[in-house]
Parts: C-alpha cells; sequence; structure tokens
C-alpha cells in the first residue's frame, strides 16, 4: 500500500512518521485491496476533545474509506482513526462478501 503523509502547519518527526506507516501497514491484513493512503495531520483549535486531529482516507476500488481521529496527540488520534477504519472494512467484507 502506498501511504502519503501530510502534516498541516508542523513538521512530523521521524518518530512520528515512522508510526503512522507502522500503524497503517498492519491494515493490510483486514483487506488485500487497499490501493493507497492518504494521512493527513494537524493541529485544531478545539483544546477540549484534543487538538490533534488524524485524517485517514483509504482508496479501495469501488468505495473509499475515511476516518477521523482526535486527541490530545497524533498517536492517539492515528489509533482512533485507524480503530474507526478496522471496523469499516469488516462491515464492508460483511456486506459484499469479499472485501
Amino acid at each position: 500500500m502506498n501511504i502519503q503523509i501530510q502534516s498541516v502547519k508542523f513538521d512530523a518527526d521521524e518518530k512520528l512518521v515512522d508510526f503512522v506507516e507502522t500503524k497503517m501497514s498492519k491494515l493490510d491484513k483486514f483487506s488485500e485491496r487497499i490501493v493507497s493512503s492518504d494521512v493527513i495531520m494537524k493541529v485544531d483549535k478545539d483544546h477540549e476533545k484534543g487538538n490533534k486531529v488524524a485524517t485517514i482516507t483509504l482508496y479501495v476500488p469501488g468505495e473509499d474509506l475515511v476516518a477521523e481521529g482526535r486527541a490530545r496527540s497524533f498517536e492517539e488520534a492515528v489509533d482512533e482513526a485507524i480503530e474507526i477504519l478496522k471496523r469499516g472494512i469488516v462491515k464492508q467484507k460483511e456486506k459484499v462478501g469479499a472485501f
């Protein structure tokens, strides 16, 4: 899977990029049909829910999946978004039969 990582208005360090790539590569276990993905990380003004936002888009033939995670750290936000995507992939598999 091709993974594009963007950080908006900040520079993501190597540790964060490695974390995201490791987590994203685990999604291949759930579906072999994922062509590519975009991970967009940004800092939001809403401090109550957590000001770190990670939006992940998975490009799959037929239907793209999008999830957003919001937390106090980018690692937590990415984990949250990936969990949402895992549930979406499983749901899609059940609906279609083979994802």
